[in-house]
């Protein structure tokens, strides 16, 4: 049997070599013919950390890692404009001519 192969947005990365991908899917209601749109979400290994944050990626399939863990990385489509979020450190605040707090 084929292993299933998934594109789906990565949701969070905050784990180690693991990433959450968030699959959506749509289809016709079967009474009503609406197009309806469902997602799920999918824990997958990422073995390099390279994935970040609105990434959108494909995940295949494979044995299972570990008890949430069914599927993995094998390849990132595209890469998010806005990449990983910045800290508001007091160094930063200061660069950009903010106050602290």
């Amino acid at each position: 049997m084929p292993r299933k192969k998934l594109v789906g947005t990565v949701v969070s990365n905050k784990m180690d070599k693991t990433v959450v991908v968030r699959v959506e899917r749509t289809f016709a209601h079967p009474l009503y013919k609406k197009t309806v749109k469902r997602a799920k979400k999918y824990h997958a290994h990422d073995e390099d950390n390279s994935c970040g944050i609105g990434d959108i990626v494909e995940i295949e399939e494979c044995r299972p890692l570990s008890k949430t863990k069914k599927f993995k990385v094998v390849r990132i489509v595209k890469k998010s404009v806005f990449g990983e979020e910045k800290l508001e450190t007091p160094e930063n605040v200061e660069m950009l001519g903010g106050e602290e707090k």
